[in-house]
């Protein structure tokens, strides 16, 4: 019976020593954490200046792809009639004796 109260005696003990030293280290933990707070907050406002550098980043960007989707777009119609005129304007099959009608009419 002794012996449990010892056992008890001692595991409480350990528990104290345990709630102590995590304390402790709380109040270290609460120390360390203030002298990072300015440290964090120039962190913060550095990452709040490079979001505002990308997002002007990205609007000349997408700008850019704007103007270049445009003149895309104008090329691919321009070049899609200029392929129907040529392709109504070229006659399907030629031969010799077309070529020489031809010849003979502009004479």
């Amino acid at each position: 019976e002794l012996e449990d109260q010892i056992s008890t005696k001692s595991k409480t003990l350990d528990e104290l020593k345990q709630s102590l030293a995590f304390s402790g280290s709380a109040v270290q933990t609460t120390e360390a954490l203030s002298l990072r707070i300015p440290e964090l907050c120039e962190m913060m406002d550095s990452i709040v200046s490079q979001v505002a550098q990308l997002k002007t980043s990205v609007q000349s960007i997408m700008e850019q792809w704007r103007v270049y989707d445009e003149g895309y777009t104008d090329v691919s119609l321009k070049t899609t009639r200029y392929l129907y005129c040529v392709k109504q304007c070229k006659p399907s099959v030629l031969s010799l004796e077309s070529l020489k009608k031809q010849i003979k009419t502009l004479q």
